[in-house]
């Protein structure tokens, strides 16, 4: 019996027209315990450092990380990137741009920081994430605490219109709402070397359909790693390991 045919293709090679975004945690790296404890593989940056050089430099970054944290993993390589799901964007010029907040946010996310601590506190192996300007819950180290971290969640959003909670892979995080990497790709999308080219998205999480959505809406990719249902990509690769294999593939 012949062997039933994928649901999504893999993706075709790059072409010189194309931009690459790409998704890091679950994309480019496996998940850890905690968010610090993971590395990139090294002929991995390389590949890719092959690819901006090919591409002009119509390579970004795309997560949820902070600038700060993509710099460090990806040294010595400075790539455009958008952070914390775009609340902070660099274009290739290097220059930052963050999304403002309005003024009481500080003071709701001082205390939402405090009150997570004490949940994390009685739920030994949960994960609280501060990242300036949201808050991230991981209960990969704590599986059986997930519908309490999803409790606590959905119990201190309620009321606040300018934040959201966007569910990952074993976390939840509170971010502002009008901030997705679709958001991201469409604004980088409008800065040169970008311009004008064809957007190619990979990602594996929920976090990544705003960016399926993007590329998908400018006539681009979406790549799926992994499998997922349901998932507005077109094209996938099965795992991490075959994602490298294709950004190798695509260097030379």
């Amino acid at each position: 019996m012949a062997e039933p045919l994928p649901l999504r293709p893999p993706p075709p090679l790059l072409d010189d027209a194309c931009a690459l975004f790409l998704d890091v945690d679950g994309t480019l790296i496996e998940f850890a315990a905690r968010p610090d404890a993971v590395q990139l593989l090294p002929d991995v940056r390389e590949a890719i450092g092959r690819i901006s050089d090919r591409l002009e430099g119509a390579v970004a970054l795309v997560s949820g990380r902070p600038l700060e944290q993509l710099d460090q993993l990806f040294k010595p390589l400075k790539l455009p990137a958008a952070g914390l799901h775009g609340h902070e964007l660099r274009a290739q010029d290097g220059h930052v741009i963050r999304d403002e907040h309005g003024d009481d946010t500080a003071d709701w996310l001082h205390a939402l920081h405090q009150q997570a601590m004490r949940f994390a506190h009685g739920h030994p192996g949960v994960l609280v994430e501060n990242k300036g300007v949201g808050l991230a819950l991981h209960w990969r180290g704590a599986p059986h605490a997930a519908n309490d971290v999803r409790a606590f969640a959905d119990r201190h959003i309620r009321g606040r219109a300018s934040y959201r909670l966007q569910p990952g892979d074993h976390v939840v995080e509170f971010v502002p709402v009008a901030t997705n990497k679709g958001r991201a790709v469409r604004r980088l999308m409008q800065y040169l070397p970008f311009r004008g080219r064809l957007p190619v998205f990979l990602g594996d999480d929920l976090t990544d359909e705003f960016g399926f959505d993007a590329a998908n809406g400018l006539h681009g990719w979406s790549v799926l790693i992994g499998e997922r249902e349901p998932s507005a990509a077109v094209f996938a690769l099965p795992d991490i390991r075959s994602v490298h294999a294709w950004l190798r593939e695509n260097a030379y």
